[in-house]
C-alpha cells in the first residue's frame, strides 16, 4: 500500500489533470461564445459565458487545493 506522500502526489497529479481539461474545455466555450456573439446568437453566447464564470471559479478552488495537497 503506498504512504501518504504517494497518495498525496497522486491525488494533486490528477487534480491537475482535470484542471488543464477544464482550462481546454473554457477555451473551446470562449471560441463557441465569440462565434455565437458574431452570428446573432447573443442569448445562447450569454448562456455560455455564465458557464465560463462557472468554469473559472471553479478551476481557481482546484488550483488552490492542488496547491495545498502539494505542500502537506
Amino acid at each position: 500500500m503506498p504512504d501518504n506522500s504517494d497518495c498525496k502526489i497522486a491525488t494533486a497529479d490528477a487534480l491537475t489533470l482535470l484542471l488543464h481539461n477544464q482550462h481546454a474545455l473554457s477555451a473551446a466555450i470562449e471560441e463557441i461564445t465569440k462565434w455565437l456573439s458574431e452570428n446573432g446568437v447573443g442569448s445562447v453566447a450569454a448562456n455560455a459565458m455564465s458557464a465560463m464564470e462557472t468554469l473559472d471559479t471553479n478551476a481557481q478552488a482546484i488550483t488552490d487545493s492542488i496547491m495545498r495537497i502539494r505542500q502537506s
